[in-house]
C-alpha cells in the first residue's frame, strides 16, 4: 500500500501548494473507519482507496478529487456519515463522496427499464460535478486490475459491465488511456484464448522481425532532426483488444492486419503539427482515406490531434498521431484536464473543454423528448459507443455526427423542423439516397418541402438518438390524430346504436369519469383500442349493463351481420370478444371475422365492398374461442402437468397440443385453449408468465393461414 507521504508527494509533483494536511488527515480517517475490512485478496480494504486516488493523481486532479478517492467507500461500507464528513473535510468533499456513494449503488448491467433509469442517474450525477464520475472510473480501474481474487462469475459479470458501460464512458470523456486498459482488462476476463492468441502471434512477430517500434520510431526521428523540428516520439504496439475488434469488424486474420502500431509526435506548435505532417508524407506514402484532422475539426471532448495512416519500413502501415503538448495533455486526460494542476495552480489548458458545457451538450441529446427506458437507453448507447465524422454546411459550418450517420441524421442535427420536412439530399453537390453514409469533410445541402412528414422507414436509416427520438415522437403525433379520427367514427357508430349522441359534452363528461384529459385522449384510446365504446356507453349509462349471468350464444354473437349471413373467425388472427373486429365477405363461405390489426386485411384494402362493419354482442361470452398459445417450458419432469394445471386454474380449457421443438434443456409447444374474451385471454397468460418454468408465452397469429 501507498505510504501518506509518498501519496502527498505524488500530488505535490504537479500541486506543489496541494493541502497536505488535509491529505493526510483524509488518509489517516479513511485508514481507521476501514479497520477490520478486508478485500478479497486478502489485503487490507484502505489499499483500494489508496490505489484509487493514485491513479487519480496521474490526471494531475485537485485536492478535493484526491481526498474524495481516499473516502469514497466509507459512508457505504463503514459508519461515517455525510454529516461527520461535510464536518471534518467541508461541503465540496462531502457532496462529492455522497455522489460517489450513490453511483455505486446504480445497477448499470440491470434489466432494461431499470438500467435506463440508472443511467439517467449517471448522466445527472455527472451534470452536478463531473469529478464523481473521474473517482468511479479510478475506482473500477483498480477492481479490474486486481479483479482475479474474485470468484469466476462476478468476474465475468464486472468484466461485461466494464466494456459495455464504464470502458466507452470512459472513450466518451477522451480518456483514451483508461478506455484501453478497461478494455483490455476486461477482454482478458471474458476471452483469455484470444487475447493470448494474438499475445502470442505479437511475440512471433518480434523475433521474426526484430523491435520494429523502436525501428519505425528512429526513422520518424531521423526525418525530423533533419528538418530541425523539436518534437518527441512515441511508439508502442496497439492493445490486444484493439487488435481483436478490428479484426472482427474487418474480418481479417491477424496476419493480414497492417497497422498494428501506433506512434505520436508531440511537438510545440500547430504551424509544428502540419510540418511535421509534411514530413512524414514526403517520406512515406500515405494510405488513401486514413487521414483526419481533428486539430481544425475538434471533437465534443475537446480532443485535438492529426491522425494519418503510412506505409513504413517494409511497407508495415502504421498509424501516426501528431499534436502539441497541451493538445497531448486533453488527449491522455479528455474531459478531467479541465481539473489539471501545473505548478501548484489551475492549469489554463487552452484545449480543454468546460466540463459544465460538454456535460450539458451530452445530456441534452440524451434527454431530449418523451423517450420510453428502450428509447432512452438505445440513445445512449448510440451516442456514447460511436466514433465520430465532420460534415460542413453550406455556409461552411461544421456538424459532429457519429460514424454512419446519414443526411437524415444531419438534418435533424441543424434542427427538428428541417429534419421532418427533408425530403432529398446533396453531398458534395451531387445529389445522393437519405440513407447514404457520410464521411469525414464533406458538404451537405438537405432539400425540404412543405407537407413532409417523416417517414416510419426512417427509424431503420437514422444513426443518431437526437434523430430517432425525433421520428418517433413525429409517428406518435400522426398516429393519435388517426387514432382520434377513428374513435370518433366508433364512437359515433356505437352511440347511434343505442340511441344516443356522441356530442362532445358527452365525450368530455365520459372522458372526466374515467380519469382522461379529455374527449381527444378518450377518442385516441378508442381508436387505438385501449378502450372499448361499450365501456364508454357503460360509463355514461350504467343502465345498458348487462346482467353478468347471461351468456350470449356464439352463434349469435357478432353485430352487424345481414339476416342471411354466417359467419367464422379467421384462423390467421383468431379474435375473441372484446377485440376489435371487421368482417370481409367470401363468395358461399359467409363473412370471415378478423381482428381489426390484422396483417392479412392488407390484401384487401384495395377492396372497400367486401369489408362489413362488425363488433361483438356486449355481455358475457362462453369460453368457447380458441386461441392459439406458444409457449417454452423446462424440460423437466412435471412442467407440462403443472402448466394444463394453470390453465384449468383460470377456467379454460385446452383443446389440443402440439410439441414444435424438443431440446435438451426446453421444450416449444404450441397449445389451443378455449377463452371466453380477450380480458380471459390476458388472464390466462400471465398466469403462465408467473410460472416459474415457463420461460416463454405468446400468442400466435399466422398470417399466412388461409381464413
Amino acid at each position: 500500500m501507498i505510504d501518506v507521504e509518498d501519496l502527498v508527494a505524488l500530488v505535490r509533483n504537479y500541486n506543489p501548494r496541494s493541502n497536505a494536511d488535509l491529505i493526510r488527515q483524509a488518509y489517516a480517517y479513511g485508514m481507521q473507519m476501514h479497520d477490520g475490512q478486508w478485500r478479497k485478496s486478502g489485503e487490507p480494504y484502505f489499499t483500494h482507496p489508496v490505489a484509487v486516488a493514485a491513479i487519480l493523481t496521474e490526471q494531475n486532479l485537485d485536492d478535493a478529487t484526491i481526498v474524495t478517492a481516499l473516502l469514497h467507500d466509507t459512508i457505504e461500507d463503514t459508519k461515517s456519515t455525510y454529516t461527520e464528513i461535510e464536518r471534518l473535510f467541508g461541503h465540496e468533499v462531502a457532496e462529492l463522496v455522497d455522489g460517489v456513494t450513490k453511483l455505486t449503488n446504480l445497477q448499470l448491467s440491470s434489466a432494461q427499464n431499470e438500467q435506463a433509469e440508472n443511467f439517467r442517474k449517471l448522466f445527472m450525477a455527472m451534470s452536478r460535478d463531473l469529478r464523481v464520475i473521474l473517482v468511479k472510473l479510478a475506482d473500477r480501474l483498480h477492481n479490474m486490475r486486481t479483479i482475479k481474487s474474485m470468484k469466476p462469475e462476478k468476474q465475468a459479470q464486472k468484466a461485461r459491465e466494464t466494456m459495455d458501460i464504464y470502458a466507452p464512458l470512459a472513450g466518451r470523456m477522451g480518456m483514451q488511456w483508461m478506455r484501453e486498459e478497461l478494455e483490455d482488462l476486461a477482454f482478458k476476463v471474458l476471452n483469455p484464448e484470444a487475447r493470448n492468441s494474438i499475445m502470442r502471434r505479437f511475440l512471433t512477430l518480434q523475433r521474426e522481425s526484430g523491435d520494429v517500434v523502436h525501428q519505425i520510431s528512429a526513422d520518424i526521428r531521423v526525418e525530423l532532426d533533419r528538418e530541425k523540428l523539436d518534437a518527441a516520439v512515441y511508439g508502442r504496439a496497439k492493445k490486444p483488444y484493439s487488435i481483436w475488434r478490428k479484426m472482427q469488424e474487418k474480418d481479417l486474420a491477424f496476419s493480414s492486419l497492417s497497422d498494428i502500431y501506433g506512434f505520436r509526435v508531440i511537438c510545440a506548435s500547430v504551424a509544428d503539427c502540419y510540418r511535421i505532417l509534411g514530413v512524414i508524407h514526403q517520406r512515406w506514402r500515405a494510405v488513401p482515406g486514413r487521414f483526419k484532422d481533428y486539430i481544425s475539426q475538434p471533437k465534443g471532448n475537446g480532443y485535438r490531434s492529426i491522425h494519418t495512416t503510412v506505409s513504413g519500413r517494409d511497407g508495415k502501415r502504421v498509424e501516426v498521431q501528431i499534436r502539441t503538448r497541451d493538445m497531448h495533455e486533453v488527449a491522455e486526460a479528455g474531459v478531467a484536464a479541465h481539473w489539471s494542476y501545473r505548478e501548484g495552480v489551475r492549469a489554463r489548458n487552452p484545449f480543454a473543454v468546460d466540463p459544465s458545457k460538454w456535460i450539458s451538450t451530452l445530456t441534452e441529446r440524451f434527454f431530449e423528448g418523451d423517450q420510453d427506458e428502450s428509447e432512452f437507453l438505445e440513445n445512449v448507447k448510440l451516442e456514447m459507443y460511436s466514433d465520430q465524422v465532420f460534415c460542413f454546411t453550406p455556409k461552411g459550418d461544421v456538424i459532429q455526427l457519429p460514424r454512419g450517420a446519414t443526411p437524415l441524421d444531419y438534418a435533424y442535427a441543424i434542427h427538428t423542423r428541417i429534419g421532418n420536412s427533408c425530403v432529398s439530399a446533396k453531398v458534395d453537390g451531387i445529389r445522393v439516397p437519405l440513407w447514404t453514409r457520410l464521411k469525414n469533410g464533406q458538404s451537405v445541402e438537405i432539400i425540404t418541402a412543405e407537407g413532409q412528414r417523416p417517414q416510419s422507414s426512417w427509424i431503420d436509416i437514422v444513426t443518431t438518438g437526437r434523430a430517432k427520438a425525433a421520428i418517433r415522437r413525429s409517428l406518435r403525433e400522426e398516429d393519435r390524430s388517426r387514432f382520434v379520427k377513428l374513435g370518433q367514427e366508433l364512437a359515433r357508430a356505437a352511440f347511434d346504436h343505442v340511441g344516443r349522441k356522441a356530442s362532445d359534452k358527452a365525450l368530455r363528461t365520459a372522458a372526466k369519469m374515467l380519469g382522461l384529459a379529455d374527449e381527444d385522449d378518450l377518442l385516441a384510446r378508442l381508436g387505438s383500442a385501449e378502450l372499448t365504446a361499450r365501456k364508454v356507453l357503460e360509463t355514461l349509462y350504467p343502465e345498458l349493463q348487462t346482467e353478468k349471468a347471461d351468456e350470449i350464444d356464439v352463434q349469435r354473437s357478432i353485430i352487424g351481420l345481414g339476416a342471411d349471413q354466417t359467419f367464422k373467425r379467421a384462423l390467421c388472427c383468431q379474435p375473441v370478444p372484446g377485440e376489435r373486429i371487421v368482417g370481409i365477405t367470401y363468395p358461399g363461405r359467409g363473412v370471415i371475422v378478423h381482428g381489426i390489426d390484422c396483417r392479412a386485411l392488407e390484401e384487401l384494402e384495395e377492396q372497400p365492398a367486401r369489408w362489413v362493419d362488425l363488433h361483438w354482442q356486449p355481455g358475457r361470452h362462453p369460453a368457447a374461442y380458441g386461441v392459439t398459445l406458444e409457449l417454452a417450458i423446462s424440460n423437466d419432469a412435471g412442467v407440462l402437468g403443472r402448466v394444463c394445471g394453470v390453465v384449468g386454474d383460470q377456467k379454460a380449457n385446452i383443446s389440443d397440443l402440439k410439441f414444435t421443438e424438443r431440446k435438451p434443456d426446453f421444450y416449444r409447444l404450441l397449445i389451443d385453449v378455449e377463452l371466453r374474451d380477450v380480458e380471459h385471454l390476458h388472464m390466462v397468460m400471465t398466469a403462465l408468465e408467473a410460472e416459474t418454468d415457463v420461460a416463454q408465452v405468446s400468442r400466435v397469429r399466422n398470417v399466412t393461414l388461409k381464413p
